[in-house]
């Protein structure tokens, strides 16, 4: 399996299709992928064609419309071990778009909707990987509300360092500053799309304390001398805004994806 890193992403306009179902019980499908941290309202485009995972993704579109994206640890494979291991952090998504090609191929387009600990993987005759899985909630800790304004500004303005000087870019980031959403969501747009190292993005994806992470994405940030410019991210593939008038249609579907 490869995978390119994620381009064209957005934040995510789709808050009213992310919640899980009611009748969750933690029992979810894995899809383990190397170098993807997959996080809470990011989205990201997968190509399937392996048979085990047209399996899982036939499955998962006939019920809840759930894959749970993992990240494979490395090495990816050894002869010792049968079955990979995967960081025990992972994110709970929803299929958002679905798009079937000739030769059962498919195009997806997946947000991320919960955080999420492995307990356990679960024995399965299935051909793809499950487990069962406890949610982690983010947490607000009450005296910090005053200051989160403040926060959300400096996360903001880190960023806005890092970014393509590009008008665009910037007046995004202006009218996400002025805008309602929170710094949770920001922080783990922001951390997605960061091209750190795995391990940091791990760590980022476990921490439940939203302003402990944002305060831990600022460090990274700032002494991570990354130049989105230089990394090769356009303005289009930084793709800020607070929100989206419309889904993806016929015509922008797919967008850039990556292969299982």
């Amino acid at each position: 399996m490869g995978i390119e890193l994620p381009r064209g992403s957005k934040l995510n306009p789709f808050s009213d299709v992310t919640e899980l179902p009611e009748d969750f019980d933690g029992n979810v499908r894995l899809f383990p992928l190397p170098g993807l941290v997959m996080f809470p309202h990011a989205m990201q485009p997968l190509h399937i064609f392996e048979p085990r995972y047209v399996e899982m993704l036939r499955e998962s579109l006939a019920s809840d419309r759930l894959i749970t994206l993992a990240t494979l640890v490395e090495p990816v494979a050894a002869p010792t071990i049968p079955v990979p291991e995967v960081a025990p952090i992972v994110c709970v998504g929803k299929i958002i778009s679905h798009a079937e090609l000739e030769g059962d191929r498919h195009n997806i387009l997946m947000v991320g909707v919960r955080r999420a600990k492995i307990r356990r993987e679960l024995e399965t005759t299935q051909s793809f990987r499950t487990a069962h899985v406890d949610l982690i909630n983010d947490f607000y800790v009450p005296a910090a509300t005053e200051k989160r304004g403040a926060l959300k500004r400096r996360l903001l303005t880190a960023f806005g360092k890092i970014i393509p000087p590009k008008a665009g870019s910037h007046q995004a980031l202006h009218d996400l500053m002025a805008g309602q959403m929170g710094v949770g969501p920001i922080t783990d747009i922001i951390a997605y799309m960061m091209p750190f190292p795995t391990t940091d993005k791990l760590t980022l994806l476990e921490m439940n304390d939203v302003d402990g992470r944002a305060e831990h994405l600022i460090e990274l940030i700032d002494r991570s001398d990354i130049d989105l410019q230089s990394v090769g991210m356009s303005e289009q593939e930084i793709g800020l805004q607070e929100e989206s008038p419309h889904r993806p249609d016929d015509d922008s579907f797919p967008p850039p994806f990556s292969m299982n």
